[in-house]
């Protein structure tokens, strides 16, 4: 990366614990922070003005790109006239008729618009959950990881960093082999996955991760293989965990014990690991979770959306587990939103107030995140760290009015992605005044790749 060295000038910045005014960062040739000055009261000569608050830039850590695709769609799905309601299983069909449709072409249109919506919501990094890997009937394509590939070529035209999380998905339930669109998403053998995610090369702007898509999905024996990955490779380990109360019944019955305790006998928890979800942990559960440090990924919009339930965040946190935050299904691409909505689901299910800080909030969908993900040097506004951050609007409807001192309160419980206006990756400006730079009318092409994929 050889980037020209920028200035930028901020009104007002977030350094994790308080909020500073007149904010000079430098950027070097390697899209890192050369260096951060405070007390500049204007703009110096050819810097670029940022007005609001200015914060890290958003982790968005769970991601399923094609499922962008639902937005709305299965909605109109949940019910049949005839009292009958949808749930995560009915819902989960509909998204296998989408991925049905995909090639890695269409993924590429599709994962571009979806990446640039999300530069345009402040996110400067995706963890992408790919298990999208094959062709229909689970044929290989001439490039095994052309699906894959088609994820990291889209995030790098929409300008943000990407952490593929190459995804073991093995059989469709416990002790059943994978049927009908499932077959797109197994390589048959942990060993044949691990060979195939060992040809995909990182970058500057792309990390390789791993993932188990679930222990429904990746029998016991051969969820070591997928941690091994991981470790020898120092790479993140991702798992979707206890997501449904259904899971963990059958969980129980097929291996007498819950899948937390499960992935802790097999050695998949600790420090590089994240679950994804763990909405429905027991309380030894949420001890083990804690206890090993393994991170947890909450993303309450799509908690909400399919009706799987709020996740005790409080509780894993003072357990021991990192939080962070991720958009999922996409039901919605506002992390801003998914962020307050962990506090406000504390509320709800407690009745009480005051469970996550404004501070700790956005170190979860920072800094937490880019962690994550594999980025343990971002999510700080700092000298050395990728130049990485995002401006939220302090003068809109919904933002204007506290004072200045409250900016990060008023940006956590108040504020939108409607609200980002500038986004800068690398020191690169990728969203400016609300425009994306380099991928023209986002809805358009959105509304453009999702069309056929939706077409009864």
């Amino acid at each position: 990366m050889n980037l020209a060295p920028q200035t930028y000038w901020a009104d007002q910045v977030w350094t994790g614990g308080a909020v500073r005014a007149g904010v000079v960062i430098a950027t070097d040739r390697a899209g890192r922070i050369s260096s951060v000055r405070s007390g500049v009261p204007d703009p110096p000569v050819g810097a670029v003005s940022l007005r609001g608050l200015t914060i890290p830039g958003l982790a968005n850590a769970h991601s399923h790109a094609f499922h962008r695709a639902l937005r709305g769609v299965s909605q109109a799905r949940d019910t049949t006239g005839g009292g009958a309601h949808g749930s995560f299983w009915t819902w989960r069909e509909t998204m296998y008729a989408v991925a049905e449709r995909l090639t890695p072409d269409s993924y590429f249109e599709l994962a571009r618009a979806v990446y640039a919506e999300m530069a345009m919501a402040g996110i400067t990094t995706v963890g992408e959950f790919h298990y999208l890997h094959h062709a229909p009937g689970g044929l290989r394509y001439r490039d095994p990881n052309a699906m894959g590939e088609a994820l990291i070529a889209a995030a790098t035209e929409a300008g943000i960093r990407i952490t593929l999380l190459d995804t073991c998905y093995l059989a469709g339930g416990f002790g059943r082999p994978p049927i009908g669109p499932q077959l797109r998403f197994s390589d048959g053998t942990a060993d044949t996955w691990a060979e195939r995610a060992a040809a995909l090369a990182p970058s500057a702007t792309s990390r390789i991760g791993a993932a188990v898509h679930s222990v429904r999905a990746v029998p016991a024996e051969q969820l070591a293989t997928v941690a091994e990955w991981a470790r020898e490779r120092s790479a993140p380990l991702h798992v979707h965990l206890s997501e449904q109360p259904r899971e963990n019944e059958e969980c129980l019955a097929a291996h007498g014990r819950t899948p937390t305790r499960l992935l802790a006998d097999h050695g998949l928890l600790g420090p590089g690991t994240t679950a994804v979800h763990a909405t429905h942990p027991t309380e030894a559960d949420i001890g083990l979770l804690g206890g090993s440090a393994t991170a947890v990924c909450l993303c309450p919009s799509t908690e909400r959306d399919l009706a799987d339930g709020i996740g005790p965040g409080a509780a894993l946190r003072d357990a021991g587990s990192p939080v962070c935050l991720g958009s999922d299904s996409h039901a919605m691409i506002d992390l801003l939103a998914e962020t307050r909505a962990v506090e406000l689901g504390e509320r709800m299910r407690t009745r009480r107030r005051g469970h996550w800080s404004a501070d700790a909030l956005l170190a979860a969908a920072t800094e937490h995140g880019q962690a994550a993900l594999g980025w343990p040097d971002a999510g700080r506004l700092e000298p050395g760290a990728p130049a990485d951050f995002t401006t939220v609007a302090l003068d809109s409807v919904r933002t204007a009015g506290p004072p200045v001192a409250l900016a990060a309160e008023t940006v956590i419980f108040a504020a939108t992605a409607a609200d980002v206006r500038h986004t800068v990756v690398a020191g690169r400006h990728v969203v400016r005044d609300g425009v994306h730079q380099t991928v023209p009318h986002v809805a358009a092409s959105l509304a453009e790749a999702i069309a056929p994929l939706c077409t009864p």
